[in-house]
């Protein structure tokens, strides 16, 4: 008995003695050290991490309140010459969802997101400075095969983007300027057989668009200005 009494002695000297040095300021009145804070009127916990001198460093837990308990919804690692952050975000069930770099609240440089039921990337994404989508941007089957393969300039997609069946035969082929589709265009079936053809511009079909079946031209219609949507 006596034991157990020592025992609850110290673990109540250690708990108070915790939380007085958790959730302190320096002698500027900036936030220094362990900070934890709950979820309004409940005794869950919403964030924690480590403050130097008023700013975020090393690594921020963040929760939501699920049935009155606290879960892993993301983690911010932080550095202390900038806000420049690395960031994860979690399912209920601790899988990572997707990761990356973060500006303050821009999304910046590489993000991965995953599969529902695996490890395996769903889309791989890049963002320029300014948080705008810019460079290439890939979605995923499953398997790992591509899906979609595309190209943005400054979050404007710009260049050819490809779409493909799951045993990597092409489906679609666009090309956008601007944002914009313009340019050649070409449909195919799931055997990879041209099906159609045509050219966009400024996001309308213009031009001759021809329409095959089993390899034959089999329609041509006039999308230009005075032909409009007349067969040739």
């Amino acid at each position: 008995m006596k034991k157990i009494i020592i025992t609850l002695f110290v673990l109540l000297v250690y708990s108070l003695s915790f939380s007085q040095n958790v959730n302190q300021f320096d002698e500027n009145g900036k936030r220094h050290g362990i900070w934890k804070k709950t979820f309004k009127n409940t005794n869950v916990l919403r964030y924690e991490g480590e403050f130097l001198h008023g700013k975020e460093v090393g690594v921020f837990k963040f929760y939501k309140n699920i049935r009155k308990k606290a879960v892993l919804t993301a983690t911010r690692t932080f550095n202390e010459n900038d806000n420049k952050t690395y960031v994860k975000f979690f399912t209920s069930r601790g899988k990572v969802i997707s990761e990356g770099p973060m500006d303050g609240k821009l999304y910046i440089g590489a993000w991965k997101y995953y599969q529902k039921t695996s490890d395996e990337l769903l889309t791989l994404e890049h963002y320029d400075n300014k948080g705008n989508l810019h460079g290439e941007r890939f979605v995923y089957y499953p398997n790992g095969q591509i899906a979609e393969e595309q190209n943005y300039n400054n979050g404007k997609l710009n260049g050819v983007s490809t779409w493909y069946a799951a045993n990597n035969v092409v489906l679609k082929a666009f090309i956008y300027v601007n944002g914009e589709l313009h340019g050649d265009s070409k449909y195919y079936n799931s055997k990879g057989e041209l099906i159609t053809e045509g050219r966009y511009k400024q996001g309308k079909k213009h031009g001759i668009w021809k329409y095959y079946e089993n390899g034959k031209l089999i329609n041509e219609k006039d999308f230009s200005p005075k032909g409009k949507y007349k067969k040739k």
